[in-house]
């Protein structure tokens, strides 16, 4: 049977749509890749790219992705809402089919060791592939982003994995890993004020002693004047998106402001759409395996 592993890097652009392109089109020209989807955020200056491949397509195209990443952007003329470190910022390699975590952590290995070697982008491993525990959680490898890296990474527990303790001067450093399935999810509140975002954010991520498996953070989308609880589900089967949504929305009322609408960033799993449609519709003894046709089909 064919592997068939799953790549969601995000790249530290989402303007310039000429630098987009030439990013995505690295995945495009790689035989072996299928470009399932990609999606620009002005406000965030980021754009997440999925796709899917055979081990060895997934390693040459992040391999191009990283390069011409590096050629293009230039993070000290960057700036957005989103939290960033790299110019390919991270990238995740995800086990759908015929494949597993291990092997996806090998792959992640490969593809840190070439991208420093060829693109001179240092890399940190991370989630399943991570060295250490203190290195799984991304947050805390991205915490300073690309303005205080240079000054982390000289420390004894922020060294690099690959390509030694420095950053690029205009790239930064990657972070590379093996991890389940993340739904990036966000939802929108009915206000213009960040500070509302930044606590409700606080109030539900796990290491604020909220929601197992959440990580949320507050950004402002300028474009629209709104404020938004930006949010990374990384297991949906702990917790599922329609417990996240009821407690933002919970909390959000306490301030008088209303949840006016929520984005999903990138490829979802059906079953994490499904969970949220049951429990809202109120189905009795619904049979996820027996009553989605898709199910059947596939």
């Amino acid at each position: 049977m064919a592997k068939i592993i799953e790549s969601i890097p995000n790249i530290s652009e989402g303007r310039n749509k000429e630098i987009i392109e030439a990013c995505v089109d690295q995945i495009r020209n790689t035989p072996g890749c299928s470009l399932l989807d990609y999606s620009s955020d002005p406000s965030h200056n980021r754009t997440v790219i999925t796709y899917m491949g055979s081990p060895k397509a997934c390693e040459e195209a992040s391999v191009k992705l990283a390069k011409k990443a590096v050629e293009l952007i230039d993070l000290t003329k960057h700036e957005g809402e989103h939290p960033r470190m790299g110019c390919v910022d991270v990238i995740p390699f995800v086990p759908i089919k015929d494949t597993t975590a291990e092997e996806c952590d090998e792959l992640a290995q490969r593809v840190g060791r070439r991208i420093a070697e060829e693109a001179e982008l240092p890399v940190f491993l991370y989630e399943k592939s991570a060295t250490a525990p203190h290195r799984q959680n991304l947050a805390a490898i991205r915490k300073g982003q690309f303005e205080g890296m240079a000054d982390k990474v000289k420390e004894e527990q922020w060294a690099p994995d690959f390509g030694g303790r420095r950053i690029h001067p205009t790239g930064g450093v990657v972070a590379v890993g093996s991890r389940p399935p993340l739904v990036a999810y966000n939802i929108n509140l009915g206000t213009s004020d960040i500070e509302i975002a930044n606590k409700i954010a606080k109030i539900i991520r796990k290491s604020g002693g909220g929601l197992e498996c959440v990580k949320a953070l507050g950004v402002m989308l300028e474009e629209r004047n709104i404020a938004q609880v930006s949010i990374n589900m990384t297991d949906f089967t702990v917790t599922p998106l329609y417990r996240v949504t009821e407690l933002v929305k919970a909390e959000a009322a306490r301030y008088g402001v209303p949840v006016i609408g929520t984005e999903i960033i990138g490829l979802c799993p059906m079953k994490a759409l499904i969970d949220s449609a049951e429990y809202y519709l109120q189905v009795e003894n619904f049979n996820f395996d027996g009553q989605v046709i898709e199910n059947h089909l596939l």
